[in-house]
């Protein structure tokens, strides 16, 4: 099976081939890509304007083809350049998973101007921090995202706002029928292949997030790697089992379907889901919210045939009561990205005898998407490891001294390629220290097997992974300290069954304070996401632990603290 792979590799990877590899120099560097990538977003969203007719969104009653999609995204487009918005100017994106989010995100990518995704759990505080660190010169917002910023518009008297599926508006406010009355001609744009597409913010060790600045070059380069590694797995499972498989851009296939129903600011929807149903001339069909029942209503009704998200939903799925009379018939894959899938999912999803195969990728907002895949049988062959590693990509494996590792050796997992970003806006301490000379550093802890499949084992960074959302120990800490009555704070996973982990806080008040779990809570209300915000939290009597160094001992508190025991 793994002979199959290999040959399939080299054969799709061979000169000539689509799939031919070659190299970019990108600042200095020169890197491993594919050759024959797009050369921009707005590229890749004219090679789409060809599936015209077809469906594109779904959401709720409401449908749009792609024909539909691009007369809207050129309304927006020339909209913006008519109010000022130029190349590598940017513009925030503040709402919930609408359709708006993927029209508004095609026309900025296609004037050359930088999606900024505005993360949709953030409060005010937050969100001003993500404003004032990107300086957007215009924001498309939805009615929840607009509420909290007219909270903090006096810090942002000079952005231009538009809002979606918002009835009663202030006077400030730009309406969508306005940007929608606008004339349907996309504005020319000369984009360079290395110039910022989008800005997503990932949370730093610092206490604040880190604005990932994602390239064109960089998407691109990463749908190219999710259409070959789709192809490649698919195509050495049918050797191996002597068949025929089909080339889904061959026709043959059933047309792509999916549900988008992780958010859009992140690249595992974004990047690695919707990017490429659009490039296959799919169909996305949008949730108000995350359902197990509505998608499975869905799945039967629009025959998605790709499900691609946190594994808890997945999960979710297969163990709803409607899983079993309900047609999910159409399904091919279903999966998880942003959090590992647990062994024991990917042989339930496999056995769960309806035809869909489970598949996973592992990667990150600094790589615009994927690291590395694996689905059907390679899945189910190696079910703890987190695929192999895209061809596109050098990969090492350090110890702590920098020294590169043997295979089977556990260390930390860099990578080097042209998927890497740029960097983090404003930040260039944090970018030297976590991309040296092009490599990488990913701060996860694992190794590489013979057929150059990944295997991780821990985590470098201080952070909790709660349902696909990375949670850094340290902002919740940084929360919790401007509390008066709190001394001390320690911030760490604790297991949960759902959601992979949850955020655990342990507090040491301070000295003639009486603290309870209920008051922290309300406290991080206005500092913090919700799923940021402590679901345990043990408030104790005595000081926590510390090492020589003066440092907490968070493993110490984590074996020690009993779920029962916490507020």
């Amino acid at each position: 099976m793994y002979a199959e792979l290999k040959n399939v590799f080299d054969t799709m990877t061979a000169p000539g081939q689509m799939f031919e590899l070659g190299e970019a120099e990108v600042a200095g560097q020169t890197l491993k890509a594919w050759k024959n990538t797009p050369n921009s977003l707005r590229d890749v969203w004219a090679l789409s304007a060809g599936h015209a007719e077809k469906d594109y969104l779904v959401y709720q009653d409401e449908r749009w083809t792609y024909a539909d999609a691009h007369q809207q995204v050129a309304r927006i487009a020339n909209w913006l350049t008519a109010n000022g918005v130029g190349q590598h100017d940017r513009v925030a994106i503040a709402m919930r998973n609408y359709p708006e989010w993927m029209l508004s995100y095609w026309a900025v990518t296609s004037i050359g101007a930088v999606v900024v995704g505005m993360n949709a759990w953030w409060v005010p505080e937050e969100m001003k921090y993500g404003l004032s660190d990107s300086a957007p010169k215009a924001m498309i917002c939805d009615r929840e995202r607009l509420e909290r910023f007219t909270e903090i518009r006096d810090e942002f008297p000079d952005l231009l706002v538009a809002a979606v599926r918002v009835d009663d508006i202030p006077g400030w406010v730009r309406p969508w029928s306005e940007v929608m009355a606008t004339e349907a001609v996309l504005p020319e744009a000369a984009i360079d292949a290395d110039d910022d597409a989008c800005i997503f913010y990932t949370s730093g060790t610092t206490g604040f997030p880190k604005g990932a600045q994602l390239t064109h070059r960089g998407c691109c380069n990463n749908l190219m790697s999710l259409m070959f590694i789709n192809m490649a797995q698919a195509a050495a499972a049918a050797a191996a089992r002597g068949e025929e498989g089909a080339n889904p851009l061959e026709g043959g296939a059933p047309p792509v379907a999916a549900i988008v129903a992780t958010p859009l600011f992140h690249v595992t929807a974004n990047n690695c889901l919707a990017q490429t149903v659009t490039i296959a001339g799919g169909k996305l069909v949008h949730m108000y919210k995350w359902d197990a029942g509505e998608a499975l209503r869905i799945i039967e009704e629009e025959k998605i045939t790709t499900f691609t998200g946190v594994p808890v939903m997945s999960r979710e799925i297969i163990s709803h009561p409607d899983f079993e009379h309900r047609d999910t018939s159409s399904l091919v894959a279903l999966g998880g990205g942003g959090a590992a899938v647990q062994p024991d999912l990917v042989e339930k999803i496999d056995k769960a005898g309806k035809g869909a195969r489970p598949s996973q990728g592992y990667g990150m907002t600094e790589v615009c998407g994927i690291i590395s895949a694996s689905a059907g049988d390679y899945f189910v062959d190696k079910p703890n490891s987190a695929g192999i590693v895209m061809p596109n990509y050098e990969v090492k494996i350090i110890d702590p001294e920098g020294n590169t590792l043997p295979l089977g050796e556990a260390g930390e997992v860099c990578v080097r390629g042209a998927q890497v970003i740029k960097g983090y806006l404003n930040r260039p301490e944090a970018t030297a220290e976590t991309i040296v000379e092009g490599w990488l550093h990913t701060g996860d802890i694992g190794y590489l097997d013979e057929n150059n499949f990944i295997y991780l084992v821990d985590r470098a960074k201080d952070m909790v992974l709660r349902g696909g959302e990375n949670v850094y120990c340290s902002e919740v800490e940084t929360a919790l300290y401007k509390h008066d009555g709190v001394a001390e704070c320690a911030v760490f996973a604790v297991p949960d069954e759902r959601l992979g982990e949850e955020v655990g806080a342990a507090i040491f008040p301070a000295q003639d304070t009486s603290l309870d779990a209920a008051e922290i809570r309300e406290f991080s209300k206005t500092l913090l996401a919700k799923f940021k915000i402590p679901r345990y939290i043990w408030v104790l009597d005595e000081p926590l632990p510390r090492n020589a160094s003066g440092k907490f001992v968070k493993k110490e508190l984590q074996e020690a603290l009993l779920v029962a025991d916490a507020g």
